[in-house]
């Protein structure tokens, strides 16, 4: 009778995770997150773009679809918004993240790209921000559930010159963000209240509001207004209750964006929420390590020692600070000096790429080097989705637009980066035993030959396969 029990339960077991493995497909999940700090017309702000990379690697590890910015300009910010508002019509989830300058003018909130010039009510209105109500109706009308987070709540660095525009000064211009509401299906936080201004942190790391949001929004299996309460909570206590997130909500069910199915009770009029599997802690962190183990920026060290301040490269980390800052800048190996300024604003793209004509041993080249550098990836001469997640990584590390794509700037950046000799050495040598693996393997036809632990597991997978497609069969 066990023997007799056991293969239903298997089947049953093996059905119960085809589902689970069908919602989580069925569940889409798409996320804009920007932040602008290398500001041409005001004073420049250090932490949104390290707030912003740290954001999109917690949303991407809970299942979302990331459209990543950091020091964008009018033009840059316009085409984010455009790739997110089609990326994100019939989704599940979609999260709008800012961090950077935000300004309220006459009760209307902006957002500044990093080239914004306001000297009047009128730029503001004309295009030279970002109207934040246009732009989320716009970009999330059709999600299902709107999640959107502003760190933006500083002050407003074009006051002076709005107040002094003859043709403006009846015009309200008010300190921090004026309120919103927030229409059905829709959650909108605030660092800070209306009208007050937030704190942006010590220099190269988290600002509080994005800190508490990173520590509480993909908890397993907590509620996405429950972990507002922490965050509300974790912010005012850093702050000695000197700032305090507010906002405003209209969800009308309870919503997840890391669901534990063991410990989250299915809920009357709950969003459908896949059943994602998060990356476990130690993996996360290490992802987070690998992207900014080769900088030269203090701050991103800094970034990694405020999220893991007790984490397994703690010495590490604190050592390349304390190189970074104390040596002699030429002991320092500077990664970006000599680099040209529009490497850092020119965004990759395909066609950009097909510009540079990288032949296939090019491109084993590049692949090479990003191994070289610490993001490894295997040498094949196709980038693959792996080798684009791995030039997103390297993008990011170094400040350039991350968008997996080459610009021709971008490839002479990386070809003249030093690759110490033992990690090239090591690059090369990863081919060969592939090659040697594929001659002996015969070039296929042969496998049911093979007898160990992978002939058990592909007779037993083939079996299951055959009961379940029998069973969906019938």
């Amino acid at each position: 009778m066990r023997g007799g029990s056991l293969i239903p339960a298997l089947v049953l077991s093996f059905v119960l995770s085809a589902l689970a493995v069908d919602a989580a497909r069925a569940d889409r999940r798409v996320a804009f997150v920007v932040g602008n700090g290398a500001y041409r017309n005001v004073a420049q702000l250090p932490n949104p773009p390290v707030d912003a990379r740290a954001m999109a690697v917690t949303l991407r590890n809970v299942g979302f679809d990331v459209v990543e910015g950091t020091n964008l300009n009018r033009e840059q910010m316009t085409e984010k918004l455009l790739e997110f508002g089609r990326r994100s019509q019939g989704a599940d989830v979609a999260v709008f993240y800012y961090a950077g300058h935000g300004i309220a003018i006459s009760g209307t909130n902006y957002l500044l790209p990093i080239d914004a010039d306001i000297k009047s009510e009128m730029d503001a209105k004309l295009g030279a921000a970002i109207n934040v109500d246009v732009t989320l109706d716009q970009t999330l009308g059709d999600a299902k559930v709107k999640l959107v987070f502003l760190d933006a709540c500083r002050d407003n660095p074009f006051t002076a010159k709005i107040r002094s525009s003859t043709s403006t000064r009846s015009v309200s211009v008010q300190t921090g963000l004026a309120e919103m509401k927030s229409g059905e299906g829709t959650l909108i936080a605030f660092a800070t209240g209306p009208g007050q201004t937030a704190l942006d942190g010590d220099a190269g790391t988290n600002s509080p509001f994005t800190r508490a949001l990173i520590a509480h929004i993909t908890e397993p299996g907590l509620e996405i207004q429950q972990a507002m309460t922490k965050v509300r909570a974790q912010v005012n206590e850093e702050t000695a209750k000197g700032q305090l997130p507010w906002g405003h909500t209209n969800l009308i069910g309870t919503v997840y964006l890391n669901p534990n199915a063991a410990s989250t009770p299915a809920a009357a009029g709950a969003v459908p929420a896949a059943v994602v599997a998060a990356l476990p802690a130690n993996d996360v962190e290490l992802e987070f390590w690998r992207s900014v183990k080769d900088s030269n920026k203090p701050e991103e060290f800094k970034a990694y020692l405020t999220n893991y301040p007790n984490g397994q490269f703690r010495s590490l980390a604190l050592a390349r600070v304390a190189s970074l800052d104390n040596a002699p800048s030429t002991t320092t190996r500077n990664l970006t000096t000599g680099v040209d300024p529009l490497t850092f604003t020119e965004e990759g793209t395909q066609v950009s790429e097909d510009q540079i004509g990288l032949d296939k041993g090019q491109r084993r080249d590049v692949q090479r080097r990003l191994t070289g550098l610490g993001f490894d990836t295997k040498a094949t001469g196709k980038f693959d989705g792996d080798t684009r997640a791995v030039l997103k990584r390297w993008q990011a590390a170094r400040g350039y637009p991350s968008s997996g794509y080459l610009t021709r700037l971008q490839h002479k950046a990386l070809l003249a980066e030093i690759v110490p000799a033992a990690s090239a050495a090591s690059a090369s040598e990863d081919e060969r035993p592939a090659r040697r693996a594929q001659r002996s393997s015969g070039g296929g036809g042969g496998g049911h030959h093979r007898g160990g632990p992978d002939a058990g597991a592909a007779f037993i997978g083939g079996m299951m396969g055959g009961m379940l497609g029998g069973a969906f069969r019938r």
